[in-house]
């Protein structure tokens, strides 16, 4: 689409993603923290490791010094969970929209609708650096693939949403990303796009991409053979329990694909209500506990305080309580992933 084309308002030179990462690298000990929680994550899903993953934090982040102190408070907490669990931080910049709202700090950093996208990026890929070198591994939704050349070595766990798991284009994107990735099930609740997302993704592919020095370029992958199926629940209700975990692990089996799946408490498994993530979550850890092995993590929305707030023009919002989904707070988070060690340890 050309500048000159009637629907355009304006367009822009952006810094190139070999620029950016330059100007805020990763420093080497960070670099190494990325790598040794990625090959973590792939031991976790080969079935080599025992651990089950929990990747907790906010829906989104909209506030860079509370998402910072989230990860503090995790750093503290990870020590205390001994070897039953793999604690990794949710670091949401990008949010899909159905139709519209806050596209997220990676589009909108000021929250007032400037789109100031160049300063996003920069303040995305600071936070992920200062993150890593506390030593806490991030999550993250890989929405815009161009963004994906920005940020893509400081993250350890990526997700494809339920909206763009259908989407050639991030299945591909998929297929040549260096860390596991989890396709989260269709809308509607059903498995099969996530199946084919899943298959298609550990296939070699050949695209049109972003290179470092900002040009287009042609990339061929050799196909990613981590990556799972998320279960988030859908429009036909949740499916995180037992019979709907059994009738996935068949599928795919039929399929010929790893039974490795991540379940997502909230969203539609707890009907977007965070008082009930903790009876999804004990759902899990009892499936887990009664051999149910095709389980290798865990998703919960958590912030700093519970609940969430709406986006008021010309208002200041909270920087500890999410602007998009509702999440639980973090006493709760606490409680949950102690629980958890508890349980899974014995």
């Amino acid at each position: 689409m050309l500048c000159e084309s009637v629907n355009i308002a304006s367009c822009s030179m952006l810094s190139a993603p070999g620029t950016v990462r330059a100007e805020i690298p990763l420093p080497e000990q960070a670099a190494g923290l990325v790598a040794e929680a990625r090959r973590a994550v792939f031991e976790i899903l080969r079935g080599r490791s025992k651990r089950l993953m929990a990747i907790v934090g906010p829906c989104s982040i909209h506030n860079p010094d509370a998402a910072l102190e989230y990860a503090e408070r995790l750093k503290a907490l990870r020590p205390e969970l001994g070897d039953a669990l793999f604690v990794i931080m949710r670091v949401y910049f990008e949010k899909p929209r159905t139709t519209l709202g806050w596209k997220g700090l990676l589009y909108d950093p000021d929250l007032n609708g400037a789109y100031d996208i160049e300063k996003g990026i920069a303040t995305a890929r600071k936070l992920l650096v200062k993150i890593a070198s506390l030593g806490v591994p991030a999550a993250t939704e890989m929405l815009d693939p161009v963004i994906s050349a920005y940020l893509e070595d400081t993250i350890t766990w990526a997700a494809i949403g339920a909206r763009t798991t259908e989407a050639p284009t991030h299945r591909q994107l998929a297929s040549g990303l260096p860390m596991a990735v989890g396709f989260k099930n269709a809308t509607d609740g059903g498995f099969q796009t996530a199946i084919d997302a899943v298959a298609t993704a550990r296939s070699p592919h050949s695209f049109i991409g972003v290179l470092e020095n900002g040009h287009t370029g042609i990339f061929r992958t050799r196909g990613n053979p981590f990556c799972h199926v998320v279960l988030r629940g859908g429009s036909s209700g949740p499916n995180y329990d037992a019979v709907r975990v059994a009738e996935l692990r068949e599928r795919l089996r039929n399929a010929h694909l790893p039974e490795r799946i991540v379940i997502d408490c909230s969203h539609a498994n707890s009907g977007k209500d965070p008082k009930k993530q903790r009876i999804v979550f004990r759902d899990v850890l009892r499936q887990r506990r009664d051999g149910e092995t095709a389980i290798a993590g865990v998703m919960l929305e958590s912030c700093l305080r519970e609940g969430n707030q709406k986006l008021r023009p010309g208002a200041i919002p909270s920087p500890d309580i999410s602007v998009t989904d509702p999440c639980i707070g973090w006493e709760e988070t606490e409680e949950l992933l102690r629980e958890a060690a508890e349980k899974l340890a014995r």
